[in-house]
């Protein structure tokens, strides 16, 4: 077996998670240390969809996208290190605690995704994360969250 490369581009994350444009939210994850840690990086840009109605003259993104976008770094984080790429894997919410919201992220921002592996391991299905979303060495959001690894489709 290979040792699991340290990032993955945009092709790489399409191949390891199913999301696609609009949903799509992550642009590349960076530092990966097999399944403990990772960080991603999503580039802000007005042209997202939901920036139209979130606020029409006042673009924000919306906090759950940034959740999301938090859960997208650490599914490719997990599928890189189990080499689930091209193998259908999804992940799916089971809870989300302890999440704040500290700064207002817009475009133009670089939001940058430091996730960390709380539970789990490569045999289990439920696995935990926590992590820190920032624009610069400002805090945007932090939250820890629990999620389900399908791998059936595999």
């Amino acid at each position: 077996m290979t040792e699991p490369l340290r990032s993955a581009d945009i092709h790489l994350i399409q191949r390891i998670i199913p999301h696609r444009y609009p949903f799509l939210l992550v642009d590349k994850v960076i530092d990966m240390d097999g399944y403990r840690s990772a960080t991603g990086i999503k580039n802000v840009t007005m042209n997202e969809p939901h920036f139209q109605g979130h606020f029409p003259g006042k673009p924000i993104m919306p906090g759950v996208t940034i959740v999301e976008a938090m859960a997208q770094t650490a599914a490719v984080m997990v599928g890189n290190a189990l080499d689930m790429a091209d193998r259908h894997m999804l992940v799916y919410f089971m809870a989300i605690e302890s999440c704040k919201f500290r700064r207002m992220v817009v475009p133009g921002d670089r939001l940058e995704m430091t996730m960390t592996t709380l539970r789990g391991k490569p045999s289990a299905k439920v696995w935990k994360f926590g992590g820190v979303a920032r624009v610069g060495e400002e805090l945007a959001c932090e939250a820890q969250f629990t999620a389900m690894m399908d791998m059936s489709g595999a």
